[in-house]
């Protein structure tokens, strides 16, 4: 059976689509932007700045699905500018010291709110 999560703790949604979808043991997140949820302030600037946020609200997400970064299988990440790459790598490492998921990285033309990185992911948990 399909389960909606919402979480305070990461930007409410500025469409009609949910935070996150849980199937099983199974969640599929929407992609998250570098949004302050408590203000709907975006974080400029630095990309590394941009990824840490972008991390903390998908991790928000994940804690709400009774998960963490541990469970996650998949990623794929959206850059404004594919230069980026490297700082955001920098950042993104840390959340996965160990067996690291599999992931995609594209560059695209837009991002919502004319921002540089948008991230979604996929995680399984051991049990439902």
């Amino acid at each position: 059976m399909k389960k909606v999560i919402s979480t305070p703790g990461a930007p409410k949604a500025i469409g009609p689509y949910s935070q996150a979808i849980k199937i099983g043991n199974m969640l599929f997140t929407a992609g998250q932007i570098p949004m302050v949820p408590e203000t709907s302030e975006l974080v400029t600037g630095d990309i590394k700045a941009q990824t840490e946020r972008v991390f903390k609200n998908l991790e928000a997400v994940l804690r709400a699905a009774n998960m963490n970064f541990t469970h996650v299988v998949k990623v794929t990440v959206y850059l404004a500018d594919m230069a980026d790459f490297p700082k955001m790598n920098e950042v993104y490492s840390l959340y996965f010291p160990d067996y690291p998921p599999a992931r995609s990285t594209v560059q695209v033309a837009k991002l919502p709110k004319d921002v540089a990185i948008e991230i979604d992911l996929i995680a399984v948990a051991d049990k439902q």
